[in-house]
């Protein structure tokens, strides 16, 4: 379930690109959503942890947190 390409180029060429290749967009795109998936998970734990079964926005922003962190560490590796 692979996010849009043309909405993945579409931020690309927000972040300044007058060009973007397919591929570019494509790897973006699983990117993206590898994360998302992740963010979601941690989110998802948040909420139990909480006692909810609902996933709210504070669970997706804590999620993000943990992830981010994650990503920031496996870099400095």
């Amino acid at each position: 379930m692979a996010l849009p390409i043309a909405t993945i180029e579409k931020i690309i060429r927000k972040a300044g690109a007058y060009r973007v290749s397919k591929g570019a967009s494509q790897k973006l795109s699983e990117i993206l959503e590898d994360w998302g998936v992740d963010i979601a998970q941690e989110a998802m734990m948040e909420a139990k942890h909480a006692g909810r079964k609902t996933v709210k926005n504070v669970d997706i922003e804590a999620g993000l947190r943990k992830v981010a962190y994650k990503i920031a560490y496996d870099y400095t590796k």
